[in-house]
């Protein structure tokens, strides 16, 4: 059952992930593109919130599960990125090991404890 917590949950993994690419995306525009120093700078900034957002996860998690289940959630927002943004579609193999890595995720978080 999805509840209110768990809907919570989902979208702080989503906003922490789009902070991660995000800001990583914005510094690769900086160094390896040549954009201006500030596009670099508010690429920092967008990275710490990422270290700030993942607190607001319930008091439940603990760090390391915390941590262990965005790398699901930032594979598959980083395809998802590479497809909207650069126009890279993600391929058969990058798809099923996304949705692996979604579902390994979901059971480091979701799975009942007791």
């Amino acid at each position: 059952m999805i509840t209110p917590g768990i809907v919570r949950s989902l979208g702080l993994f989503a906003l922490a992930g789009l902070a991660e690419i995000g800001g990583g995306y914005l510094m690769w525009l900086w160094l390896r593109e040549g954009r201006p120093w500030w596009v670099g700078l508010v690429g920092a900034l967008v990275v710490v919130l990422y270290g700030i957002i993942p607190t607001f996860q319930p008091a439940t998690l603990d760090f390391g599960r915390v941590y262990a289940a965005y790398g699901g959630a930032f594979i598959v927002l980083s395809l998802l990125w590479g497809w909207l943004v650069d126009g890279v579609r993600p391929d058969m193999p990058s798809t099923v090991g996304a949705l692996i890595a979604l579902v390994g995720a979901a059971i480091i978080v979701y799975w009942p404890r007791t």
